[in-house]
């Protein structure tokens, strides 16, 4: 059986965590979040890196990793090299689903919602230029939804008027497909969509993500085998996690053990 180590700045991971689960559901899961130092966005890319390193390469030790992903867009494009170079295990990223978006959308207006950084970065200007240059893209940057789906899932509701008012540079478009552009946004998907009403696609990267790991490991799982325990860790030993943990359970995961950065 392999186990398989998730890590994000936040909750948003479990948006891609959900999807490898559906496809490989009788592996060991491992999540992993730096809550501590959220959002990852607003750090200096060194801290980024150092934090990113001892906490993935510590957790991996520890449960014999046999892969890890990095469920983070701001994190992939800036600690993958040092990772993998540090570790002789597969690492697998996240990039903006930009690529199925301009395949699927009919006008060829896009929108991409994402996180103020990851609008800035250069890799998702040239994701535009190689796979979605036939295409008007409309780039959105927000933080506060990242906060609003940190929140839903441990129980609060999702202000739908708040929403809307963040969406509203879109509504005189013609966008027809929405990016997600941030693994935080896929828990949020169902009110993106209600507010959004005229886009036909909302899409995100967790599926391909999951078929990368899948035909990584390439490995065939006795169905009758009985799941290891999975495990979840933090690094903000101050949060309140109460509700966050029902929701752990009901996705299969441990509730939250807290990690003591950088003395574990």
């Amino acid at each position: 059986m392999k186990t398989i180590l998730i890590f994000d700045s936040g909750v948003g991971g479990l948006s891609v965590y959900q999807e490898i689960y559906r496809q490989l559901p009788h592996y060991q899961y491992i999540y992993a979040f730096d809550d501590a130092a959220f959002p990852y966005g607003e750090l200096d890319e060194a801290v980024l890196v150092e934090r990113t390193l001892h906490i993935v390469s510590s957790l991996a030790t520890k449960h014999k990793a046999d892969l890890v992903v990095i469920a983070c867009n701001t994190a992939s494009t800036i600690v993958l090299p040092p990772l993998r170079a540090a570790l002789s295990l597969p690492v697998v990223g996240v990039v903006p689903a930009i690529k199925p978006a301009a395949l699927l959308s009919q006008t060829k207006c896009l929108g991409v919602l994402a996180t103020p950084a990851t609008v800035k970065r250069q890799y998702t200007q040239a994701l535009i230029q190689e796979f979605a240059s036939d295409c008007e893209v409309h780039l959105l940057g927000n933080t506060r939804l990242v906060e609003m789906a940190e929140m839903k899932l441990r129980g609060a509701q999702v202000d739908l008027d708040e929403l809307t008012g963040i969406l509203q540079p879109w509504f005189h478009t013609a966008i027809d497909t929405v990016v997600l552009g941030c693994t935080h946004f896929p828990l949020i998907k169902d009110e993106i969509s209600q507010v959004f009403v005229q886009a036909t696609n909302v899409i995100d990267s967790g599926s391909a993500i999951a078929s990368r790991v899948n035909s990584l490991l390439g490995v065939t799982v006795n169905q009758r085998a009985l799941q290891r325990q999975n495990f979840t860790y933090h690094t903000d030993a101050s949060a309140n996690v109460v509700t966050l943990n029902h929701s752990l359970l009901a996705m299969n995961l441990g509730q939250v053990i807290s990690l003591d950065y950088p003395h574990f």
